[in-house]
C-alpha cells in the first residue's frame, strides 16, 4: 500500500521525488523520506505527510544527486515515526532501500543475521532485507551486487515492491517486484521506477510494467529485466493513457469532490463503444472470447473487497434478474482462507479498482487452481488482476486519487449493466424489447447523473444539520440495498461517524431499537418495486423520532410529506438504479467530513490500495 519511486539520469533526482511521492500519497502518509545518491549518500525521512519531509529537507540541505529513491509509508511493522520511515539502510550504510509489502518471514531472518552480528535500527520487516542483501553481497567475495539482490529476494516469503540503491555504485539502480505493482518509466537517458503511472506521466509516456517475480537493473543507462531465477526477458513496452490533467484536482478543493462531479464522464466512458443502439446489442471482448463459457454457465462467484464487494452485490442481482444464473458474492479475504466448492464450471468476476487487491489476486489463483474461468474488471491498465485474468472488462473511469471510491464504484456497476445485458441477451433470457428498454435508458444515464449532481447545495444543507450526528442508519431494498451499504461505508470512510447498511426489512430485527430523535436514518426510498414497503418502513421510523433522510424519484410528492428531508433523482429503470442512488450519498459524506474538518482525500489509517493482508 505504500507508495514507491525512483529516478536515475541526468536530472537533479530530488525533484523528481517529491513531486512522484505527492502524487502517490494516496497510497500512504504515515511517514515519507529519500534517499539521494551524489558525492555521497544522504537520507531524509520523517513521520507525517510528504510536505513534512520537503519542509525537513529543506531545513538540513541537501547536495546535488542524479540517483534517488522515495517512500510514502502506510503503516505495517512498526508505528509511523521517524524511525520506521523509509529507506533503511544496511549495517554499513551503503545499500538504501524502499520497499512496499510485506515480508512474512522477516522474524526468523531477523534473528539469523542478529546472530551474525547484525544490529536493526527499526521495527519494520523491511530493515531485514536490505541487511540480508548487504550479508550475501559481503560474504560472497566477487558476487555482482544485482545477483546479491535477486539471492536475497529468492530468500525472502510474502509480498513486495522494491527500489535498492547502492553507495559505492552511483551508476545502477535495482527494482524487483513480488504481489505489488511496479512500473518502469523510459525517458531520454534517464529511467523511473513508481507503483503505479500517476509519477511517471509528467516525463514520460512509455512504460513497462513488470511482472511477478521480475527483477528491473538498471546499469549505465541500460534496463535489463529478468526473473528472480535469473532469466533474462524481453520487456513490452506500454504507452501511458492517462493525462497528467486527470491526476491534479483542476480547481476542486479535494480529489474526492472532483471525482464525484467526474461520474457523468466516467459512466459514459465506460458505455462507450460497447453498446449499439440501432443494432440494439451489447459488444464485448470479453463475452465474445468466452461466449460458450457464458451460454452454459451453472454458477457466478463474484469477489471484490470495500466498495467493489458492494458492486459485486449489485452484480448478484443484475444477474440473476437479467441473466437468470445463480450468483455468489464473496469477500475475496474470507474465499481465499476457507475451502471453497469451485471448478471448472464456474466463473469468478474478480472487482478491483487497482487492480492490485492482494485479497482479490490470491482469490483468483485459488479458483484458477481449481479450473475457473476468470474475468476480471479493473480500472487500471496493466494492473495485476487483469494480467491474471483469462477475459476481463476496463471500466474507463479514469485515475481515482481520493481513498474513499466513488467514480471506480459507478463505473464497475455500469460494467456489470452491460455483462449482464449482454449475457442476458445471447441466452434469450431478455426480450427484445427488454434490451431496447435498458440500452436506452442506459444511454440517458450520464445527463441524468448530471442532473442529480444539481442537488450538490441542498445535500450540503442537509450535511450542515447532520454533521453533529454520532451514527447513521442507511436503509434500502432490492438494488437500494448495496446502495445503502456503500452510502454507509462513505460517510465511515471519511467523516469517522459510525453508519450501518440494512435491508429495509431487517429494521425490524435489531436496528429500530437504535432509532429516537437523535438517528438519521437514510433511506433509498424510490418509486420502484417494494415502494410501499419502504413508506411502511419509514412509518416506523417517523414513529419513533428518527429523522428522516430520502433518495427519492423526482416529482415523489408523497415522501416529500413523510421524509424530513428529500433529495430527488430522475426516474430510471430499477436494474440502473444504483448509478444515480449513490451519487447524493457520496455528496451527503463529502460534505459532513468537510464540515467536520476531515481529510477527505487521505482518511487516517486508510490507503487507496490494499496490496497486503
Amino acid at each position: 500500500m505504500c507508495g514507491i519511486v525512483g529516478y536515475i539520469g541526468p536530472k537533479q533526482a530530488f525533484p523528481v521525488l517529491i513531486k512522484g511521492l505527492t502524487r502517490l500519497e494516496y497510497r500512504g502518509y504515515d511517514s515519507a523520506g529519500v534517499a539521494l545518491l551524489g558525492d555521497e549518500l544522504q537520507v531524509f525521512k520523517k513521520a507525517g505527510k510528504v510536505s513534512v519531509l520537503e519542509e525537513y529537507v529543506a531545513q538540513q540541505g541537501k547536495k546535488p544527486a542524479n540517483v534517488g529513491i522515495g517512500h510514502t509509508r502506510w503503516a505495517t511493522h512498526g508505528e509511523p515515526n521517524d524511525r520506521n520511515a523509509h529507506p533503511h539502510l544496511s549495517q554499513n550504510g551503503e545499500i538504501a532501500i524502499i520497499h512496499n509489502g510485506i515480508i512474512e518471514n522477516y522474524n526468523s531472518l531477523k534473528v539469523e543475521l542478529q546472530q551474525r552480528g547484525h544490529e536493526f535500527k527499526s521495527d519494520t520487516d523491511t530493515e531485514v532485507l536490505v541487511h540480508l542483501i548487504e550479508d550475501i553481497y559481503i560474504h560472497n567475495e566477487g558476487l555482482p551486487f544485482e545477483e546479491a539482490v535477486r539471492m536475497a529476494l529468492g530468500q525472502v516469503i510474502g509480498a513486495y515492491a522494491v527500489v535498492v540503491l547502492n553507495k559505492t555504485m552511483p551508476d545502477l539502480l535495482i527494482g524487483a517486484r513480488k504481489g505489488s505493482p511496479m512500473v518502469i518509466g523510459i525517458g531520454d537517458g534517464e529511467h523511473y521506477i513508481a507503483s503505479d503511472a500517476a509519477p511517471l506521466v509528467e516525463y514520460t509516456r512509455n512504460v513497462i510494467y513488470l511482472n511477478d517475480g521480475e527483477v528491473a537493473v538498471i546499469d549505465k543507462g541500460e534496463l535489463v529485466i529478468k526473473t528472480i531465477d535469473n532469466d533474462i526477458k524481453t520487456p513490452y513496452i506500454q504507452e501511458l493513457e492517462i493525462h497528467l490533467e486527470s491526476i491534479e484536482k483542476g480547481g476542486y478543493d479535494h480529489f474526492m469532490i472532483k471525482e464525484i462531479f467526474e461520474q457523468p464522464r466516467s459512466v459514459y466512458d465506460s458505455i462507450r463503444g460497447r453498446i449499439s443502439l440501432k443494432e440494439e446489442l451489447v459488444e464485448m471482448a470479453g463475452i465474445k472470447q468466452y461466449e460458450n463459457k457464458w451460454m452454459n454457465l451453472k454458477r457466478i462467484l463474484i469477489v471484490g473487497c470495500g466498495t467493489s464487494w458492494h458492486a459485486a452485490l449489485v452484480g448478484e442481482y443484475l444477474f440473476e434478474d437479467l441473466a437468470r444464473i445463480p450468483v455468489e458474492v464473496e469477500y475475496a479475504s474470507e474465499f481465499r482462507y476457507r475451502n471453497p466448492v469451485v471448478g471448472e464450471e464456474d466463473m469468478v468476476i474478480a472487482i478491483s479498482q487497482s487492480g492490485e487487491t492482494a485479497d482479490t489476486l490470491a482469490a483468483i489463483e485459488l479458483a484458477k487452481s481449481r479450473g475457473a474461468t476468470i474475468f476480471g474488471i479493473c480500472n487500471v491498465v496493466g494492473a495485476s488482476i487483469p494480467r491474471a485474468s483469462d477475459a476481463g472488462a476496463y471500466t474507463h473511469a479514469g485515475p481515482e486519487i481520493g481513498v474513499a471510491s466513488t467514480k471506480a464504484f459507478t463505473a464497475q456497476v455500469t460494467a456489470l449493466i452491460l455483462i449482464a445485458i449482454a449475457v442476458g441477451q445471447r441466452k434469450g433470457t431478455l426480450t427484445k424489447e427488454r434490451v431496447r428498454t435498458l440500452l436506452n435508458e442506459l444511454e440517458t444515464i450520464p445527463s441524468k447523473i448530471e442532473k442529480t449532481l444539481e442537488s450538490n447545495d441542498l445535500i450540503k444543507f442537509i450535511a450542515e444539520e447532520f454533521k453533529d450526528a454520532r451514527n447513521f442508519l442507511y436503509l434500502g431494498r432490492g438494488y437500494g440495498f448495496p446502495v445503502a451499504l456503500e452510502g454507509a461505508l462513505k460517510l465511515k470512510e471519511i467523516s469517522y461517524i459510525h453508519a450501518e447498511g440494512y435491508p429495509a426489512a431487517e429494521m425490524k430485527h435489531g436496528p429500530i431499537a437504535l432509532i429516537d430523535e437523535e438517528m438519521p436514518v437514510v433511506v433509498i426510498a424510490t418509486n420502484h418495486s417494494s415502494y410501499e414497503k419502504v413508506i411502511s418502513n419509514i412509518q416506523e421510523v417517523k414513529a419513533r423520532k428518527g429523522k428522516v433522510i430520502a433518495i427519492a424519484t423526482e416529482g415523489d410528492t408523497m415522501m416529500k410529506k413523510m421524509a424530513d428531508y428529500v433529495i430527488e433523482i430522475p426516474d430510471c429503470d430499477e436494474v440502473l438504479l444504483p448509478l444515480l442512488a449513490t451519487i447524493p450519498l457520496q455528496l451527503l459524506s463529502y460534505h459532513i467530513a468537510v464540515m467536520r474538518g476531515c481529510n477527505v482525500d487521505q482518511p487516517r489509517n486508510l490507503a487507496k490500495s490494499v496490496t497486503v493482508e
